[in-house]
């Protein structure tokens, strides 16, 4: 690196279709994954509960949206060696940070509607 070259961070445009953090904004406001980080806000849950919490999701959507949010560093995935296996889901801290405001944004929609 050159004298007075400066290090400069990457510019992030979700407008833009090569944006890396277009897929993450994608995931998060997918159908299902806002629910999937609204639901894990207030505890961790095994798949089964997660998949209870959350009317009208099939199993296969609850998992890809799982697969999704998880790779994208939001949630975390806990595996015991049971027979059958069980897994855990919780928020990791960006997952937490990046959920706060959607469930102000649900508070104030149902406070809205309770009028």
């Amino acid at each position: 690196m050159s004298e007075g070259s400066q290090v400069t961070e990457p510019r992030y445009d979700v407008f833009h279709t090569d944006c890396p953090a277009r897929d993450m904004v994608d995931h998060v406001t997918s159908r299902w994954g806002i629910w999937v980080l609204i639901s894990l806000r207030s505890n961790d849950l095994r798949f089964f509960e997660l998949r209870e919490s959350i009317q009208g999701i099939s199993e296969k959507m609850l998992s890809q949206s799982l697969r999704a949010l998880v790779q994208d560093g939001l949630v975390w995935r806990k595996v015991e060696p049971t027979t059958p296996p069980q897994v855990t889901y919780g928020l990791t801290e960006f997952g937490v940070r990046l959920s706060e405001p959607l469930e102000d944004l649900f508070g104030r929609i149902t406070q809205e509607l309770s009028k």
